[in-house]
């Protein structure tokens, strides 16, 4: 089986700035060692791979490292150390209005969206009306998106991603956002890519939507992998853990 995603001792540090009062900075003035910044590991020694047209899920409590993976898949972010390597086009879903514009509007973002996933102004004009319908937001194509609101953003975002045809395929979270009709919906369009034969990559809170569209699942604590295996067993696992 060919992989879709490589990834090999993978680690991802961030550099924390505290915030300090104004006499607390006068004081530091005259200390010696001025350097309060520390770092934080929010990935450390990832190891995985997923295959083509796999589903997975990432699990863990907030702060785990589960998003910063999926940036670092997406290549949104760089690791600090280790391979990661992925094959084929990708497109997801990371972050509410992501590749957006704010001083444009919803069609002219519908064409830089399209652009920056890969897709040719000849698909995304072939695609632009199936786009707009699965958004539901037809009547603001042509307001500035900056006056739209988190669902709106999602509706539009996910409509773009799913048309630009990706063979990977990442979703953070980002589905709570909308509305049950919409996310039913979304639902149902991340279901036929997956037995279009696109590999999916999950990140949820959600245990239900984990169990409905992954078999195997990664669980993620502290930037290490704790536990990756078939999807009920992981989550069992995790449960009882966060328990004690």
């Amino acid at each position: 089986m060919v992989s879709a995603v490589e990834i090999e001792h993978l680690y991802k540090d961030f550099t924390l700035d505290h915030t300090y009062s104004i006499k607390d900075s006068f004081v530091n003035l005259f200390r010696k060692n001025k350097n309060q910044k520390r770092k934080f590991r929010a990935l450390d020694d990832i190891n995985l791979m997923v295959e083509q047209g796999e589903s997975i899920g990432l699990v863990g409590l907030n702060g785990s490292g589960k998003s910063t993976l999926l940036k670092c898949i997406s290549g949104v972010q760089m690791p600090d150390m280790g391979s990661l390597r992925v094959r084929g086009s990708i497109a997801g879903l990371i972050e509410v209005g992501a590749g957006f514009h704010p001083d444009l509007t919803g069609e002219e973002n519908v064409f830089l969206n399209g652009a920056i996933l890969g897709m040719s102004k000849k698909k995304i004009e072939d695609n632009y009306d199936d786009i707009v319908k699965f958004s539901e937001v037809e009547d603001f194509m042509q307001t500035n998106v900056r006056y739209y609101s988190s669902g709106m953003f999602l509706r539009l975002a996910f409509s773009v991603a799913v048309y630009s045809d990706p063979d990977v395929f990442l979703v953070d979270e980002i589905l709570s956002v909308g509305d049950a009709p919409f996310r039913k919906k979304c639902m149902k369009r991340i279901h036929e890519l997956k037995e279009d034969g696109r590999t999916l990559i999950i990140v949820s809170h959600s245990q239900s939507d984990i169990k409905e569209v992954t078999k195997r699942c990664v669980w993620l604590h502290k930037g290490k992998v704790m536990q990756s295996g078939e999807t009920v067993s992981v989550l069992d696992a995790m449960n009882a853990y966060t328990k004690n």
